[in-house]
């Protein structure tokens, strides 16, 4: 009976100890981050046997385990990568959001600013000081664009840095987790007990590691645990981490990719494979905004640069030059072409080159509207096939915009592309009209120097006799692309129903819409209309009133010398500001660039509304799981107080034992 009451005694005496020490181990570690709350688990002692029944042996016990909930670490872990993604997502579209609505630093100011100056040229083409504030006002204007895209190559850099930052983390906390895992398996297989310390700590490098990256994971038999990211690419089976990449893409070295590293070096993944965490938030912001943000300044600096010199090509220069005369200069604005970047693994010597299309020009037979381009805020990709055969794909919605096969040129989206030689099956080319647009737009150093080079005047211009009796009137004439000065002076007469000597081939515009081609006298009546103008020579001049009854009226139409006070090639393009000239003529200038702040506006916003809300789904999961796991100091200290006095009555056991021992004894 004695070694029964002994037994029984110290058994009690053993697993109070055991909860009194798990209770003081929660109480040191209340603050420690990722330590879960834990607690002894008991059971009664096989029971003896006997003619009187069974008699109970004690307590042992079974195992400390861990107040561990694997279904709420997951919600925690899962709204924790969210909040790292949308964190680091809304810190860099912040950036990007400040710097277009700057009214200061943003384009659309430096834009009006330049198109006031050119409203002083169209309204004193004969000032030189006027034209001075004009190249003044073009050359604030491109260094805008060019501090914009150095703004904007900046975060690029700053992007790839903090992804080669986050992988360098990730390749950490994955040999730390597979360190743990190794040492989980040792504990384990050898007291058959759950490492508690071992596995927070796991927890805790897995929950670190998911603010970086989104990650899954699995469990094996032996306690070790695998780390997944992406579709199910490995990072850590059991002991063995798998290094992740941070290297330059393939397809453009300027960007910082991430990859796994395999025996035949690093496999770059997708970027839709990055999700989650850090990683996820940065590549988010790269693909949705930083990209789109650049290619729509490049867009509109190109689409400025193309629509406005085109304008300015068709009119004539201060000192009388028209173009394809010798110092006539007719653009403003310079720019690069499209970039054309080989894929690293090509194997052909394929050799590729792009410009931009010439704008959309103004509707013959009366030039009416103005330039447009048909470019789109997208980068593209070649893909070679087999004898040559090629495609061309819009990445911004992967759509194909182009194919063929062999050398030749491809159109689409306002881009020319040249195939000079094809690439082998396989071979990938990348397109990118705009990565070096916004940075090397510049003013024509020649216009710079020499302001009277601006081709503000109109080249030709109409004469009518003084003589004249009649009110029929000859505009001063507008000029199409393409258009042939007369060398000569060209006279025309009217007479009650014709108009005479416009040379070669015409056509007639009437008063009720119709277009008449043909070559000769020009009738000025085609039924009931009346002829509204002409052209010839990709020249249109309308025409207003009658000629006189009886007898006719004299105009001549020439180059237009000494047309110091000509303006009207100026008042074209200075009405390019308000008139649609960008996608494919449907948006102003400002329209787009006002559409591009809005839009950053909104994802920013919408990145902001969805961190608050994710941090406070995050908040609740965390308390949640703090319920459970956490430590609550004044329920320690009870159990504290419940282990004591379990301890102490278990030694009140051992004490009546020897009481009882000592009586038996006494008996002999």
């Amino acid at each position: 009976m004695s070694s029964g009451i002994f037994g029984i005694g110290v058994s009690g005496i053993a697993a109070a100890q055991l909860g009194l020490l798990a209770t003081e181990h929660n109480v040191v570690n209340a603050n420690t981050p990722g330590y879960t709350r834990q607690r002894t688990l008991q059971a009664t002692n096989i029971a003896v046997n006997t003619g009187a029944g069974s008699i109970g042996q004690g307590v042992h016990v079974q195992t400390i385990t861990r107040m561990y909930d694997a279904f709420i670490t997951k919600q925690v872990d899962t709204a924790q990568t969210k909040v790292s993604q949308l964190d680091a997502f809304y810190s860099q579209i912040k950036q990007i959001d400040n710097m277009l609505a700057d009214s200061d630093a943003g384009i659309s100011p430096a834009l009006q600013d330049f198109f006031s100056g050119v409203q002083q040229v169209a309204s004193n083409p004969s000032l030189l000081p006027a034209r001075q504030a004009m190249v003044s006002s073009a050359q604030t204007l491109v260094e805008r664009f060019r501090s914009m895209d150095a703004r904007l190559v900046e975060i690029n850099g700053e992007v790839n840095g903090r992804i080669s930052d986050a992988v360098t983390q990730v390749n950490t906390y994955a040999g730390l987790i597979a360190e743990v895992n190794q040492q989980i398996v040792v504990s384990q297989a050898s007291y058959n007990q759950p490492p508690n310390d071992l596995l927070d700590q796991r927890d805790s490098l897995i929950s670190d590691l998911n603010r970086l990256i989104k990650v899954s994971t699995t469990t094996n038999s032996d306690g070790s645990s695998n780390v997944f990211i992406g579709s199910g690419q490995q990072l850590v089976i059991g002991g063995t981490a798998q290094q992740m990449t941070a290297t330059p893409s393939v397809a453009d070295p300027t960007r910082i990719v991430v990859g796994l590293q395999t025996p035949g070096g690093p496999l770059e993944l997708p970027e839709s494979l990055v999700v989650g965490g850090e990683l996820g938030g940065l590549v988010a912001f790269r693909a949705a905004s930083l990209d789109r943000v650049a290619n729509e300044v490049g867009r509109m600096a190109a689409s400025l640069t193309l629509t406005f010199n085109a304008q300015l090509g068709l009119g004539q220069d201060l000192q009388g030059r028209i173009a394809g005369e010798t110092g006539f200069v007719g653009s403003l604005f310079t720019m690069s072409a499209p970039q054309v970047l080989d894929n690293a693994f090509n194997t052909g010597a394929g050799v590729l080159s792009a410009a931009f299309a010439p704008p959309t020009a103004p509707t013959p037979p009366d030039f009416s509207g103005n330039f447009s381009t048909e470019l789109s805020a997208s980068n593209y990709q070649i893909s070679f096939g087999a004898a040559g055969a090629y495609t061309v794909t819009r990445l911004t919605d992967n759509q194909t915009v182009g194919s063929g096969s062999g050398p030749g040129v491809a159109n689409f989206d306002g881009i020319n592309l040249t195939i000079s030689t094809v690439g082998n099956d396989g071979d990938k080319f990348k397109i990118e009209p705009y990565a070096q647009v916004a940075r090397n737009i510049g003013v024509d150093a020649r216009i710079a120097a020499d302001p009277r080079l601006i081709a503000a005047a109109a080249p030709v211009r109409v004469t009518p006799d003084v003589a004249n009796t009649g009110s029929l009137q000859i505009s001063q004439g507008i000029v199409g692309t393409g258009y042939t000065a007369p060398a000569a002076p060209v006279a025309l007469t009217a007479t009650p129903t014709l108009l005479q000597g416009v040379p070669g081939a015409w056509t007639a515009v009437y008063s009720d819409g119709s277009s008449v081609p043909g070559a000769g006298d020009i009738p000025l009546t085609s039924g009931a209309a009346t002829l509204a103008g002409f052209t010839f020579n990709n020249m249109h001049f309308t025409v207003a009133g009658t000629p006189p009854a009886a007898g006719s009226d004299s105009f001549v139409v020439e180059r237009n010398a000494a047309g110091v006070q000509d303006g009207r090639n100026a008042v074209l393009f200075a009405k390019l500001q308000t008139q649609n000239t960008v996608d494919g003529g449907t948006s102003t200038y400002q329209g787009v660039y006002a559409k591009l702040v809005a839009d950053n506006g909104i994802r920013t916003r919408e990145a902001k509304v969805q961190l608050d809300a994710q941090t406070s789904v995050l908040q609740q999961a965390e308390a949640t799981r703090e319920a459970l796991s956490g430590v609550n100091l004044d329920e320690e200290a009870a159990n504290m107080l419940k282990f004591q006095r379990a301890y102490q009555a278990s030694s009140k056991i051992l004490e009546i034992g020897n009481k009882l021992f000592d009586t038996i004894l006494s008996l002999g």
